[in-house]
C-alpha cells in the first residue's frame, strides 16, 4: 500500500488557522500510523504553499506552531519528503476526471494512474474539504471513447487508516525478503539464483524496494500480453509505449558507448544453459537510489524473460 497526500483537499476552505492546525493533526497522526506499518506518506514538493485560508498559505500558518511541531512539518513537506511527483507515471497528457473535475497533475490522478497499472494506491484527504468520501470514482480518458473507471480508497481518519494498513499485504522488510516477494508474485518471469545478490552490502531501501516491485510488475504483464500467433496485443503495446518510450521511460537500453564500456559487467550466467552467458543490456530504473533490473530482451511469448541482475546501477562512470 502507499499513500499520497490529496492536495486537492486543501484550497483555502479552512476559516482560521486553528481549523487547519486541527486538520493537520489528522494527518500528522495518520503519517505517524503509517509509519507504524512500514509505510510513508508521500507528498508534493508545492503542498507546503497550498492556500490554506483565504489570507494565508500553509507555510504562513506554520509560523504559529511550536518550534518543534514546525519543525517535523517543514522537513516532511520541503525537505526529505518523499514526494510522489520524483516518481510520477502518468503524463500531463494524460486526461484524468474526478467528480466532473480534471485531477492530471494531481495525487488524486497519480494514485488512480498508479492502479490502472496494478499497484495498491491510496489518499489521505485533510478533514474539513470536499474529498471527505471513499472511495474516488476516477476516469481516464482515453481517444476513442475507450474510458477507464477505477476507485481509489481515500482515507480521512488515523483509525480508518489503521484497520486498512491491518489487512493490507505486510511491507517488504530487507531485500532478502523483497527477494522472496519477487520470485513468489511474479511466476512468468524467472530469477537468475544471484539475480538479488548485488544487493548484499547495501542499507535496505524501502521505498526503492516498492519502485523495484512496480517494475517487475510491468514486466510480468508484459510476457502475458501476445496472442496466439504470438504478436503484442494491444494491452501490451500500450504498456510499452507508456513504460519503454518517451523521456520519463521506465526501461530503456544501455547506450552504445556503454555497452562497449561495460561489455563484461553487462554480460550475465545463463540462468537456463549451464556454461552459456546472456548479454543484459536493458533495465529497468529506479531514480532514487540508483538501481537497475536487467533482464533478457525481446521479450516474446514463448521464450523465458529471464532476470539477472537487480541492485545499484552498473554502468557508472
Amino acid at each position: 500500500m502507499e499513500l499520497l497526500v490529496n492536495d486537492l483537499s486543501i484550497n483555502g476552505q479552512f476559516p482560521d488557522i486553528p481549523s487547519f492546525l486541527q486538520a493537520i493533526d489528522n494527518v500528522m497522526d495518520m503519517r505517524v500510523k503509517a509509519r507504524q506499518f512500514g509505510q510513508e506518506m508521500y507528498c508534493h514538493r508545492n503542498l507546503a504553499y497550498a492556500q490554506v485560508t483565504k489570507e494565508q498559505n500553509m507555510r504562513q500558518a506554520f509560523q504559529s506552531l511550536a518550534h518543534a511541531k514546525r519543525s517535523v512539518l517543514v522537513q516532511w513537506l520541503t525537505q526529505h519528503g518523499p514526494y510522489w511527483e520524483d516518481e510520477r507515471t502518468h503524463d500531463p497528457g494524460d486526461y484524468l476526471e474526478c467528480n466532473d473535475q480534471v485531477v492530471t497533475d494531481t495525487a488524486i490522478g497519480e494514485a488512480a494512474f498508479r492502479r490502472f497499472n496494478g499497484s495498491d494506491y491510496r489518499l489521505v484527504s485533510l478533514l474539513p474539504s470536499s474529498w471527505e468520501y471513499s472511495p474516488l470514482s476516477v476516469w481516464w480518458r482515453l481517444e476513442g471513447g475507450d474510458d477507464r473507471n477505477i476507485e481509489v480508497a481515500n482515507h480521512t481518519t488515523a483509525e480508518e487508516l489503521e484497520a486498512a494498513l491491518r489487512i493490507a499485504s505486510p511491507p517488504i522488510t530487507s531485500w532478502n525478503n523483497l527477494a522472496d516477494v519477487a520470485r513468489e508474485r511474479f511466476p512468468s518471469l524467472t530469477f537468475s539464483g544471484d539475480a538479488f545478490d548485488p544487493f548484499r552490502g547495501h542499507p535496505f531501501v524501502p521505498g526503492a524496494a516498492l519502485r523495484i516491485i512496480e517494475r517487475l510488475e510491468i514486466l510480468e504483464k508484459m510476457k502475458g500480453c501476445f496472442d496466439a500467433s504470438g504478436e503484442r496485443t494491444q494491452e501490451g503495446q500500450r504498456l510499452y509505449q507508456e513504460y519503454f518510450t518517451g523521456e520519463n521511460a521506465w526501461f530503456s537500453d544501455s547506450s552504445d558507448p556503454e555497452k562497449h564500456d561495460f561489455k563484461s559487467a553487462l554480460t550475465f550466467k545463463h540462468p537456463g544453459k549451464a556454461g552459456e552467458t546472456l548479454f543484459c543490456s536493458m533495465h529497468g530504473k529506479v531514480k532514487t537510489p540508483q538501481i537497475r533490473v536487467h533482464f533478457s530482451w525481446p521479450i516474446s511469448k514463448d521464450a523465458a524473460l529471464y532476470i539477472v541482475y537487480v541492485g545499484p546501477k552498473i554502468t557508472k562512470r
